[in-house]
Formats: C-alpha cells, structure tokens, sequence
C-alpha cells in the first residue's frame, strides 16, 4: 500500500470510534430528521478537513523534500526548504536538508574552480600530456599534446610498458613518462612527454665554458712562463757579450719549457682520452682473476683480496683501468694495507677498502681535473665512472662507516 493511502487509512482509524460514537448519539437522542441529517453531514465533512489536513501535513513536506533532493542529483543547487527551524523535529529536517545543498554548491563550486584552474595550467606547461582509458583510447590531451600530436607521433608505441624513456622526434629530444590513475573506478593511464632539448643545450653550452675556463687556465699557466723564459732567452743569445754562464741558462730554460710543454702535452692528451672512451665490448670475465692481478700490480702496500668465484659480462680492459684507477687511489690514501671484496647476489657488488685518513668533502670527486694529489691529473675517478655507468652500472665514494678510512663501491647488473 502507497504511503498516502497508509496514512488515509490511519487517520480514518483513528476518527472512526469518534464518528460512530456521534452517529450513534444522534439517533439515541429524539432529534427530528433534517437536525439528524445536518449533524451526520457536518460530522462527515469534519472527519474529512481532519483526514485532509493531517494527510497534507505529512505527505506535502515529504514532496518537499523529494523535489530538492531531485534537484540536488540534477546539480540545481537554488532550492531550499521553508519552515527550517531547530524547535521541532520537522524543521531540523529542513535545516539538514538546506545545510546540505548549501554544502553541494560550494563543493561543485570549488570543483569548477580546480578544473578550470587545471585546464588553465595544461594550457601553459610546455609538457605534452595525454589521458587515455582502458581501451587505449584518447580521453584528454592539451595544447602541447595537440601540437606534438600534428607531427605525426607514433603515441601507441609510447604507450607500451617496455617503450622508450627518451625519444627524438622532429626538432628535439622527448623525455617519456608514464602512469596510470582511476577516474570513477575505471584504469587510465596518462603519459606525459617533456621537451629536453632546450636543458640538454643549456648544460651542453656549460659544459663547453667550464672546459674553455679549464683548458684557457691550464693554458695560461704553461704558456706565460714559455713566453718568459723564451724572451729571456732571446735577450741572452743576442748580447754581443755572451756571459761565462749563458750555456747553463740556456739548457735550464730550454729544460724548463720542455717541462711545461710536456705537462701540457700530458694536460691536452687527458681531455683527448675523455672525449674517446669507447662503448663496453662486453664478454665473459673471470672476477678472481681480474682482481689478483690487479692487486699484484700495487706493490706499496698489502692488498687483500676476498670474494667467492663469479662471472660477470663486462669489456675486460676497461673494468681493468677501473679496478687500477681505485686500487691506486686506495693504496695513495692507505696507512698499511687495502682490501678488496665482491659479492654476486643479485647486482655484482665489488668494494675497496683502505685504513686512510678517509675523504674529507665528497662534492668534487667525480668532477673532470679535479684533483686533491700534487701531481694528480683528476680524470681516474671521473674516467671510472664514465666506465661503471657504460656498463649500466654505478660508482660511488664515501668514508667508511666501521673504521677509519675510504670505500669506493662498483655495482654492475649481473
């Protein structure tokens, strides 16, 4: 039974034992027929403004309150309830009800505001952005996407979990990155695509002035005292009167330019041996064996050698000059021995230890001519990891933690 009729029903219930105990009055009394009429009449009419009444009450507020919940799921926020009071139970209905339209229109405001603020934002950022759905189908896109996408990219290829982290495509290089979100349940994946050409010729245009203040400094360190000692020389050969001793200035200046042009040739070779360093020609290398043999060549101090037997594929030579480069170093720092250790679970991981004085800043050390040691040329280090990173490996350096000293750790991928 529909909730009106129940309370038609009720109302008619309650009112029965009234009307039947006043119809029942009226023909017990001696009352002629037209009054008995009228009295039933009147009782009927009344019993039907009282059933009325209490059926408007209840049902027209309820109506009330369906329409503005209706209008709230449709997001037409403008309706609100009359009569909302905290003084009876019905009007803190209203006020409820009232509080929580007020509560959907700021929230949709606010989300309209944050959509917009974010169409605004997509609009301006120069990264390419693209929203697709678990159909790989385009779903959003910005302006920049837009514009990438009108040169022909191959975005499908991108979308592969096993695609590219870096492309190039028309006038530059793209570096690729991919997601994944839920909008309403369902899986999306968004893959955003970041212009870095313009960074990549900014640190290429700073990498060009620190080598030009480098090789103009080294430069100028060996060519002013050549230009010195070689204007000297002149003045001297060209004395009408040689002095007694003009043979051993001569040789002594001639010694002296030597020296700072073999330093220079030494400087100029450094940078050349940076600029070639070829890819890894990797194959199967015998671990034990590269290190003992590495370790046989410093003869300063002891080098202690421990690690289980492994095979790891890497270019033999230039994990080599590595293992040189740091056992050197190891061995200039160390007091009385240095230890050399590897395990293969998982990546190869290879430390060597020494019992120095330990490193005192970190921030340069892998920085090209960098260097702490007087006749130091400041590339082994940074030549190390240049081999360590061909490799897909890495190389780091720190102080020791148990002891006293320094511990250079290579980590390849097995």
């Amino acid at each position: 039974m529909r909730y009106e009729r129940r309370i038609v029903l009720t109302a008619v219930l309650a009112l029965a034992p009234v009307v039947a105990s006043a119809i029942i009055l009226v023909f017990a009394v001696d009352f002629s027929a037209k009054v008995r009429w009228t009295v039933l009449a009147a009782i009927a009419v009344a019993a039907f403004i009282a059933t009325y009444v209490l059926h408007e009450q209840l049902v027209f507020p309820l109506r009330t309150i369906s329409n503005i919940i209706t209008a709230l799921r449709e997001e037409d926020y403008s309706l609100r309830a009359r009569n909302a009071r905290r003084d009876d139970a019905l009007g803190e209905v209203m006020v409820e009800v009232n509080a929580l339209a007020a509560l959907m229109e700021s929230r949709k405001l606010e989300a309209v505001e944050a959509t917009a603020l974010l169409r605004a934002v997509l609009a301006q950022i120069d990264a390419a952005i693209f929203a697709f759905d678990a159909e790989d189908r385009l779903r959003l896109v910005n302006p920049a996407g837009e514009r990438l996408l009108a040169t022909q990219l191959d975005v499908g290829a991108l979308l592969a979990e096993d695609g590219p982290t870096t492309i190039d495509h028309g006038t530059g290089r793209w570096d690729v990155h991919r997601s994944s979100f839920r909008e309403r349940g369902s899986p999306h994946r968004l893959l955003v695509l970041v212009d870095i050409t313009r960074a990549l010729r900014e640190e290429e245009v700073e990498a060009w002035r620190r080598i030009v203040r480098v090789l103009g400094h080294e430069l100028n360190n060996s060519l002013a005292p050549i230009k010195s000692i070689a204007t000297s020389l002149e003045q001297l050969v060209t004395r009408e009167e040689l002095p007694d001793d003009w043979r051993d200035d001569l040789a002594r200046g001639m010694r002296v330019i030597g020296s700072r042009t073999e330093a220079l040739t030494r400087f100029t070779g450094a940078y050349a041996q940076l600029a070639r360093l070829p890819e890894p020609r990797k194959r199967d290398v015998v671990v034990a064996a590269l290190v003992r043999r590495v370790a046989a060549l410093e003869t300063r101090v002891r080098v202690d050698v421990e690690g289980a037997e492994a095979v790891i594929r890497a270019d033999e030579d230039q994990l080599e000059q590595l293992l040189i480069n740091l056992v050197k170093n190891a061995a200039d720092a160390a007091r009385s021995k240095v230890a050399i250790r590897w395990r293969a679970n998982g990546d190869f991981i290879l430390t060597i230890e020494d019992d120095g004085p330990g490193i005192s800043g970190t921030t340069n050390l892998f920085v090209p001519f960098f260097t702490t040691k007087p006749n130091g040329s400041g590339i082994g280090l940074f030549l190390s990891r240049q081999i360590a990173e061909a490799h897909g490996g890495s190389l780091t350096l720190a102080n020791r933690t148990d002891a006293n000293g320094a511990v250079a750790t290579l980590t390849l991928p097995t």
